[in-house]
Order: structure tokens, then sequence, then C-alpha cells
């Protein structure tokens, strides 16, 4: 094992401009599908919170659509938008709309009523208690979202290679094709690598907002 640790950073110093140009493309597709999922899934989590008739409804079928695999979806986006990184934004960010608009969802649901009885007595309109009761309290279970989002945008981008997205799947990709594992290392580790640093930073955050709530009453 440490020999083929050894091969692959080798090959990682012989192809470092492609590794880091890789990597950045990575970072890129993965980000701006994350800031599309959360501008998206939060506004659409917050109404279907307040619609109760439909609201249900909503989360059963952005249920159903985190059970389709990575791979399909960004196959089922490749005959309408072609290949290269805009399919491949688009599928990353269907993927991860469904886990913020759920946490969302289920985080402004879990308001306690008496909070929001509270505010309405105090004169709050409904849009200031949204901003200053819904939200603070249901930020914990939001960030949680965006956490699971994140790691599974970053993982599932290594798919884009597929399509000519681009991105650190590209060395898996090759070496998949060569069946070459020290060139499959040099991509799944950094991969690996960045899910790893999104899930503790994020999950570090979400503890401490609900450590501060819980504090607070």
């Amino acid at each position: 094992m440490i020999d083929l640790l050894s091969d692959a950073y080798q090959y990682f110093l012989a192809n470092q401009s492609r590794f880091w140009a890789a990597t950045t493309q990575h970072l890129w597709i993965s980000s701006a599908a994350l800031a599309i999922s959360i501008a998206a899934g939060l506004p659409l989590g917050i109404w279907t919170a307040h619609e109760a008739r439909i609201g249900q409804w909503a989360i059963n079928l952005f249920s159903a659509l985190r059970l389709a695999p990575s791979l399909a979806v960004l196959f089922l986006v490749q005959p309408y938008l072609g290949i290269g990184t805009t399919p491949a934004l688009v599928a990353l960010t269907l993927l991860a709309v469904p886990p913020v608009l759920i946490a969302t969802y289920a985080g402004v649901r879990s308001v306690d009523s008496g909070a929001r009885e509270a505010a309405r007595g105090m004169g709050m309109t409904a849009g200031q208690i949204l901003w200053r009761v819904e939200l603070p309290l249901a930020l914990p279970s939001i960030v949680g979202g965006v956490r699971t989002a994140a790691v599974e945008v970053i993982a599932s981008a290594t798919l884009a290679a597929f399509i000519g997205g681009g991105g650190l799947g590209i060395f898996i990709t090759r070496g998949y094709a060569l069946f070459d594992t020290r060139i499959m290392l040099v991509g799944a580790i950094p991969v690996a690598l960045l899910a790893l640093m999104a899930e503790l930073s994020l999950g570090w955050m979400q503890r401490r907002l609900a450590s501060g709530l819980d504090a607070a009453t």
C-alpha cells in the first residue's frame, strides 16, 4: 500500500498543473451547484413549510428524487444539455436541492407554535416572524441540510468527468480505463479529503448553532 501511495504521489508530481486545474474546476462546479441549491431550496423549503396542503406532497416528491442515482441524473440531462460543465452543474444542483429543501422544511415546521404566538402578540408581521423567530430557530436544521448536500455534491462531482464536466473525476476515469490504481488515487484521495473537510466544518457549525439555541432557551 505504501508503494502504491508513493507511486500515486510521483504521478501527482509529474502532473501538478493538470491536477490543480482539475481541483479548481471541481471546487468551482461543487460550490456553484451548492450555492444554487441553497438559493432554490431555502425559499422552497420555507414556502412548503407554510403551505400545509401541499407541503407534505412536495416533501415526498423531493424525498423520492433523492433516491435517483447520481450517474443516472447526469445521463438524463446530457441528451438535452449536451456535454461539458453546464449539464454537470444542472445535474449536481438537482441532487443538492432536496436535502436543503427537506431540512429547511423540517426546521421551520419544528419551530414551537408558542414562539410564533408570542411574536404575533408583540405585533410582529409574518415577515418579521420568519426572519426573527423561525429562521434563527431552524438554522441548525438548515445547516444540516447544507452539510448533507455539500458532501453529496463534492462526491458526485467526480461523475461529471463522464460527460466532459472535468474535475478530479478525470483522474478516476482515466485510471479506471487504464487499470492504473495510482492515477485513480490522485483523484479519489483529494475528493475524499474535500468531502471530509465539508462534513467536519459544517458539522461543527451545526453543533455550535444547536448548542447556542439550547443555551438561549
